[in-house]
């Protein structure tokens, strides 16, 4: 077995070992992964956030060391909480963007640095040096950071993003790692009886007519939901569902809410 980390802003990754294939998720800056078995350029790989497994060109990763992959995962590497921010390679001078939660090894508030695996950048933003479960008003503040986004199947980046990426970003701004798929984010947590019982940041599942979940949103005060659907929207939300002002139609099926935090 191999490892590996992402050392560039977001990286797309792939159903099969092709660019033709479907994006099923992203690697943001400083995410590790394990590399197993390899078709010409691409590996496949398993994400170590989620243990997503997909596949990735082998130029959008490097390859580390089991000693260097254990180091970082277990140090829980600082999260950046900008929507953007820009590094600079210490050796090259080369200035690259990042986007909100990359994680950040090595990161150094006193020196503005960060080490990735040996590879030093300044940097001069915010980020949350120790990971850990905030209030439920900060999934709130972090969500609306991403209204308006456009969707965009498997994304996860303020650029495109799709209804479980949104929510997995969201929670991992705060301490919880979710599954990807909004499937196996609806496993997680407590199921709650009614609506009523329901509070701000707490998640809303959706299924299509066979019964499947397939869409996933938080909920805001006011019978309020924030979710990917087209872009990262605000709707209403009720014991039926989605209901789209714009549209003045229901868009999804209500199934279940979930307290998480």
């Amino acid at each position: 077995m191999k490892y590996g980390i992402c050392h560039l802003s977001v990286v797309p990754c792939r159903a099969e070992a092709s660019e033709a294939s479907e994006q099923v998720t992203q690697l943001l800056f400083g995410e590790l992964l394990k590399v197993y078995e390899r078709k010409k350029s691409w590996y496949r790989v398993k994400l170590h956030n989620d243990g997503y497994e997909c596949w990735v060109d082998e130029k959008q990763f490097l390859i580390i060391s089991q000693r260097q992959y254990e180091e970082i995962s277990n140090s829980k590497p600082a999260v950046l909480r900008d929507l953007a921010e820009v590094i600079t390679h210490l050796d090259s001078g080369e200035r690259m963007s990042i986007l909100i939660g990359s994680q950040l090894s090595g990161y150094s508030k006193k020196d503005h640095t960060i080490d990735l695996a040996g590879t030093k950048y300044s940097f001069e933003g915010e980020a949350e040096e120790k990971i850990s479960i905030l209030h439920k008003t900060s999934l709130k503040d972090n969500a609306l950071l991403l209204l308006n986004s456009p969707y965009q199947w498997g994304g996860r980046t303020p650029f495109g993003i799709d209804c479980s990426g949104f929510v997995q970003l969201i929670y991992k701004l705060n301490g919880i790692q979710l599954p990807r798929d909004a499937s196996q984010q609806a496993k997680m947590g407590q199921t709650l009886s009614f609506i009523e019982e329901a509070e701000e940041g707490d998640l809303a599942f959706f299924d299509n007519e066979e019964g499947k979940i397939t869409h996933v949103g938080i909920l805001l005060d006011g019978n309020r939901i924030i979710h990917a659907s087209g872009k990262v929207r605000i709707d209403k939300l009720d014991h039926q569902g989605i209901f789209n002002l714009e549209k003045n139609d229901y868009t999804h099926s209500l199934r279940l809410i979930s307290k998480i935090i």
